[in-house]
């Protein structure tokens, strides 16, 4: 069950803190309607429970703007990324590194899909972790397609890079708990979670072309070899006429 004073009921939600009730109002009748009991293929009773949950906060004007002042107080406190996550050594550290960002892009282009940017210096606070150290981590990123980074020096995340979130948070143990931090936890990253899935530990699986290519060149050799095999032994019936020939 969602606690009221550390869940974002936004990001639960999957909308921007600036949505208004319309919005609010539509996005949970979809998210009702897929994780209702009643629905047999997608249903969760907890997950609906937590959507009714926050969803009775912000469709109430008076109680939203208490929860938003509460989570104006708690957002000062907010524990780091570092603080879970080990981004010191120097290989593991590296490759938490590059999850972490990822995991504060992906969360942003899905809360705010129309202002998906993100600066370094907010980067750097999420994580808690000077970005004196981040240069090599976004670099490799931005090579790899899973970033961009506009003219105003600020990242967003990419379709390659939603891409790799979404496939391989089950694979990662660390990238999965990023993703399930906290408040930073959607509905649909929580009935997710809740699926059977794969071992995390387990590697990906990459199956191989089982496409098969003829060899021409042999397939040229047998044909010349078979109609060798199949001519008819003419020896025996020349041997036979010439013997025929002397005789008479």
């Amino acid at each position: 069950m969602v606690e009221t004073k550390t869940a974002n009921f936004y990001e639960f939600l999957q909308i921007s803190p600036n949505a208004d009730s319309d919005t609010i109002h539509r996005v949970y009748r979809f998210l009702a309607a897929r994780f209702h009991p009643d629905n047999q293929a997608t249903g969760d009773a907890e997950t609906f429970a937590d959507l009714k949950a926050a969803y009775d906060v912000l469709a109430d004007p008076e109680r939203r703007a208490a929860y938003d002042a509460d989570c104006e107080g708690e957002a000062s406190g907010k524990a780091p990324l570092s603080a879970g996550v080990d981004f010191l050594d120097s290989l593991e550290g590296e490759l938490n590194r590059r999850l972490a960002v990822l995991a504060v892009l992906y969360f942003r282009r899905r809360t705010n899909p129309r202002t998906p940017e993100v600066s370094l210096s907010e980067i750097e606070t999420r994580m808690g972790f000077p970005r004196d150290y981040l240069d090599f981590t976004t670099w490799y990123l931005l090579k790899k397609g899973y970033i961009t980074r506009a003219d105003n020096s600020d990242f967003t995340l990419t379709v390659a890079g939603v891409d790799f979130i979404e496939t391989q948070r089950t694979n990662i143990p660390v990238l999965n708990r990023l993703l399930t931090n906290g408040s930073d936890t959607s509905a649909a990253d929580m009935a997710a979670a809740k699926r059977p899935s794969h071992s995390p530990e387990a590697p990906m699986i990459v199956l191989p072309d089982m496409t098969v290519i003829r060899d021409r060149r042999r397939r040229s050799r047998d044909r010349r070899f078979d109609s060798l095999d199949s001519s008819p032994d003419t020896r025996a019936t020349d041997s036979t006429v010439a013997h025929s020939i002397c005789t008479n």
